[in-house]
């Protein structure tokens, strides 16, 4: 079955750029490093030498790659617009990226925070001679970060946060979810993966296709993919700030995902905040070592975790290490995903990312 099976291929997808692009892009000199982990997964980083500014580490959300911030059916991608402005650009694909085998492991956030980042990190202070570097994470790749730096991990000068901290505090629906342990019964009887393809010559695609597009959501779209990013995710963009042909390019950026990590994520939904694997409270402790400069930035109809998410994760940061390391901005009229690939994102977003990259360089 493609929409949920308890067995897992992987087809290798190209880095940097989509499979079919709609323009050139404006990014030159791409480097891919492949980087092992201290537990042997392979985990990626892809670098446009742009200037001397940086290294700025941009990591996507969970269950999507790199392509999120490389989409050129933009007019300008945030690459791009880093590189007009002169910075060191890696991306980073960690194992839950659909590009990579890792993809099609069993692992959880707990790997992701103190396996990938630490591994990633590393590699660009390797590779540049850097004595530190800037950080861009969105989403779960947020929430990870966050929890690599509770655990120590140093090279790291400066942060911008998108959407998510150490508090994932989702909407209604989703909190049903988590709360009806619905990843836990999944993985309880087989099911391995989660995946957002959709094959109309699959009976079992097209049945689930006839209930998902009944979904409860205020995204109404006719896209099958749409239907199981809605299922799977939640609202993860705002379709008007979409144009058409990122709308069409989603279905490169989705891909599989492992049920032991939304056992884990689910677990943390349903907690309040971060917790290990086992649900034992081993990060929030330590929120004294992460006294760097860090600027939330979240989208006012963010319905995927509310901004709730990040003003809870800002004030305890603050609580901890006073109040003059930490920023936070909600974003008017956008949601979660759209903060980076809505077609005015450029000049509505993009702005607050690079003012507060440039406070540190």
């Amino acid at each position: 079955m493609h929409w949920l099976s308890a067995r897992d291929t992987f087809a290798p997808m190209p880095s940097g750029i989509l499979p079919v692009p709609h323009r050139p892009l404006r990014l030159d000199g791409e480097t891919i490093f492949d980087v092992t982990t201290s537990d042997g997964r392979d985990i990626r980083l892809t670098r446009f030498p742009a200037g001397n500014k940086g290294p700025v580490v941009l990591a996507p959300g969970y269950g999507t790659s790199t392509l999120a911030w490389t989409i050129d059916t933009v007019e300008t991608n945030f690459p791009e617009y880093l590189a007009e402005h002169g910075y060191d650009i890696w991306l980073l694909d960690y194992r839950a990226s659909p590009m990579l085998p890792a993809a099609s492991t069993d692992y959880t956030m707990d790997d992701i925070a103190t396996r990938d980042w630490p591994a990633a990190i590393a590699k660009v202070l390797e590779v540049t001679g850097a004595e530190s570097v800037q950080v861009v994470p969105h989403c779960m790749g947020s929430l990870t970060f966050l929890m690599a730096m509770t655990t120590g991990m140093s090279g790291v000068r400066s942060a911008v946060c998108s959407q998510l901290g150490l508090h994932p505090i989702p909407v209604a629906i989703n909190r049903m979810k988590a709360q009806s342990r619905m990843a836990a019964l999944l993985h309880g009887v087989g099911i391995e993966r989660l995946t957002t393809t959709f094959h109309s010559s699959a009976f079992e695609d097209r049945a689930l296709e006839r209930v998902m597009k009944h979904w409860p959501t205020r995204e109404k779209c006719d896209s099958e993919v749409c239907h199981r990013i809605l299922f799977i995710y939640g609202e993860v963009f705002d379709h008007d700030q979409l144009n058409e042909a990122t709308h069409d390019a989603i279905v490169h950026i989705f891909g599989k995902t492992r049920l032991t990590a939304f056992k884990h994520i689910t677990a943390m939904i349903r907690k309040g905040h971060v917790v290990d694997a086992a649900g034992q409270d081993v990060y929030m402790p330590h929120l004294d070592r992460v006294a760097i400069p860090i600027t939330f930035l979240h989208g006012e109809h963010n319905r995927m975790f509310i901004p709730r998410s990040t003003e809870l994760t800002y004030d305890a940061l603050r609580a901890v290490n006073g109040d003059d390391l930490y920023r936070r901005t909600v974003i008017p009229g956008y949601a979660h995903m759209d903060c980076w690939i809505g077609e005015g994102a450029a000049v509505d977003v993009f702005p607050l990312a690079l003012e507060e990259l440039e406070r540190f360089n």
